[in-house]
Formats: C-alpha cells, sequence, structure tokens
C-alpha cells in the first residue's frame, strides 16, 4: 500500500510542474516562522499571512459557488459576516467558546448560502447578481436597527482569541486552510472516481438546461453549492472575528464581496488554485503597501496591476504560469513538464 501510494505522488505531484511548485510552497509556509525569527518585523508578516489564509478560503469558497456552477454571487460577504457576527454574539452573550462558535458560525454560513440560494432557483445571469447583492445591505440594515443587541457601526469587540500566540494563530489558519482548500478541490474535480460533484457543477455552468434534460438535479447540486461556500466561507468569517477580536459591518461590506471576485480572476477563475494565488499575490501587496510610504497611491497601483494582468493574461496569472510550465497531452489529457517532447504515459508527441 505504502508504495502504490509513493507511485501515485511520484506521477501526479512529482511530475507535475503545478503540483510540486505549490508543495514546495505550502512546506515553506509552515517553515515560515523559523524563517523570519530575526527579522523584526515577523509579528507583521505572521499576522498579515494569517488573514490572507482566511480570505483564501473566503476567495475559493466564492470560486466554487459562482466559477464552477456559474451562479455569480455579488454578496458572497454575506457567508462571512453572518458567520463572523454568530460567533461573537455567541461568545460575548453566552460565553461560549472560539471551538465551539467557530463551527456554528460555519453552519450559520451554510443557512445563509441556502437561504440565499432560493432565488437562483428561478433567476439566472444579472438578476442572480443583483438580488445576490441585496442581502449583505439587508442584513445590515438589521445590525443598525438593533444596535443594543448587535453594537451597530462599532460592532461587537472583545471576543475571545483563539489562542495567546500569533504564531498559533497563524498555524491555525494555515492548517485549515489546507484542508479546506483540498476538500473544495476534490468537490470541483471533474475527473474524480470518487465525488462526482465536479462534473454536475461543470455541466451546470455550462448548460443548466441541457443538465436538467440529461437527468440532473439541477436545484439539489446549487443549493449544495451554496451551502458548501456558504459552510467554508463562514469559517473564514469565524475565524476572522476571533482573531482579530471585533465583528462589524465590514465583514458585510460589498467591497469585501468584490474583492473576492478581483482575487479569483486576477489568479484565474474555475481552478481552485487561481484564487489561492490571487490571495498570496494581492492581499499582502495591499498591507505592505498601507506601511510604506506611497499610502495615498497604493488603490491607484492595485488597480494598474488587475488592469495590467486583465489586459495581458485575461484567463490569470495562475493559469498563464500554469501554460508556461506544463503542457497537456492532446490524447490523454495527462499533464506533463513543458520541456518534454512526448507524453510521460502513452508516448503521444507534444506540440
Amino acid at each position: 500500500m505504502f508504495r502504490r501510494l509513493l507511485k501515485d505522488f511520484q506521477g501526479d505531484v512529482l511530475a507535475i510542474p503545478g503540483r510540486l511548485i505549490a508543495l514546495i510552497f505550502f512546506l515553506l509556509l509552515f517553515l515560515f516562522p523559523l524563517l523570519t525569527q530575526p527579522i523584526a518585523i515577523q509579528p507583521f508578516l505572521l499576522r498579515v499571512l494569517t488573514f490572507t489564509n482566511l480570505f483564501v478560503i473566503f476567495a475559493v469558497s466564492w470560486d466554487l459557488v459562482s466559477g464552477y456552477t456559474g451562479q455569480v454571487n455579488f454578496g458572497h460577504a454575506l457567508f462571512f459576516g453572518v458567520a463572523a457576527y454568530t460567533a461573537a454574539l455567541l461568545n460575548t452573550h453566552l460565553g461560549w467558546q472560539p471551538w465551539v462558535t467557530v463551527p456554528i458560525g460555519a453552519l450559520a454560513g451554510v443557512i445563509a448560502g441556502v437561504v440565499m440560494c432560493l432565488p437562483a432557483l428561478r433567476l439566472r445571469g444579472p438578476y442572480l447578481s443583483l438580488v445576490t447583492l441585496a442581502f449583505p445591505l439587508i442584513l445590515i440594515g438589521i445590525i443598525f436597527a438593533f444596535t443594543d443587541f448587535t453594537g451597530g457601526e462599532l460592532g461587537i469587540s472583545g471576543l475571545d482569541r483563539i489562542s495567546e500566540s500569533r504564531t498559533v494563530d497563524y498555524f491555525i489558519s494555515l492548517l485549515v486552510m489546507l484542508i479546506s482548500v483540498f476538500i473544495m478541490w476534490k468537490l470541483t474535480d471533474a475527473k474524480s472516481s470518487l465525488v462526482r460533484t465536479g462534473i454536475i457543477f461543470h455541466a451546470i455552468r455550462e448548460d443548466e438546461i441541457t443538465a436538467r434534460a440529461s437527468g440532473i438535479n439541477t436545484i439539489r447540486y446549487k443549493l449544495l453549492a451554496f451551502a458548501i461556500g456558504g459552510f467554508f466561507a463562514g469559517i473564514a468569517g469565524a475565524l476572522y472575528a476571533h482573531i482579530m477580536r471585533i465583528a462589524g459591518p465590514s465583514t458585510l461590506a460589498l467591497t469585501l464581496s468584490f474583492e473576492a471576485i478581483i482575487w479569483t480572476v486576477f489568479g484565474g477563475i474555475v481552478s481552485i488554485y487561481g484564487p489561492v494565488l490571487g490571495v498570496y499575490v494581492l492581499y499582502p501587496l495591499m498591507e505592505l503597501l498601507k506601511t510604506g510610504g506611497i499610502y495615498e497611491w497604493r488603490f491607484l497601483i492595485f488597480a494598474a496591476i488587475v488592469i495590467l494582468m486583465l489586459l495581458f493574461m485575461p484567463e490569470g496569472i495562475g493559469v498563464w504560469i500554469r501554460d508556461k510550465i506544463e503542457r497537456q497531452c492532446p490524447r490523454c489529457k495527462l499533464a506533463n513538464i513543458a520541456l518534454r517532447r512526448t507524453c510521460r504515459a502513452c508516448g503521444t508527441p507534444l506540440y
């Protein structure tokens, strides 16, 4: 069994440049606290990467809902904010600890996902996007209406910490991110022989009417996609609230929803690894620009980078890099290193 796992690892990871680079990158993330220990600004870097890990989960969950199923959601921050407020209310009013409030916050995200999906059963295209845009605004209105309970504009502060160490917070966020991204990757993998949701999500995105005519219960799978997206966005939101020790209207802001879209499109939509790369490039960049001497120019620099990427790499930087280092076999569809002239499996010439 061990020999078979080693062989699969060599064929599925080490032989594919993109996956090998991802493996090295994540190993470096685990070593990051040790490598940066002599640096004076290590606490700041750990804090930035901790939130980067959480926003990776958030962006990948948007890609699962909107990229893979085609249900473009402009109000994805609803799941993030509902979970953050749920965790905050349970912690401050009932005294429940984070190890209880975070899972409950994720379940609240699932409920929010199912509720948001109900209009998706009848609406499509821009009409669905506009409806999803309204949900966070409605919840913000409710929060401002019950300020004694929700804290209003100031939010709910003084939440219990996940841990007393910034390094421990970083490792918790990293582990949760890796597990979450791996699960969402398997759920959206159209080639998986164990989980068939991936190919069904693809079918719904390409042609929902044809998918329904083929016998696929599109209502069930759209509900499933929104529930899964809400669950993982909820995990990110609840952890964010406890690490920040506050849950406020900013967790429901429309800008947060659009940031998830920008991160995903920048990295490469419908790819899972695209949002990961997009967040790891753009979010730390914006945080570093805040601390530099060009604070006022940060949004201009950010916009210029995104526009240049859309002009020269419209499919996303992650897809662009993959196409440069990998070549797909036209016969067996297996990924090969770009330097190979023949497929490593079937020997077909690679052009």
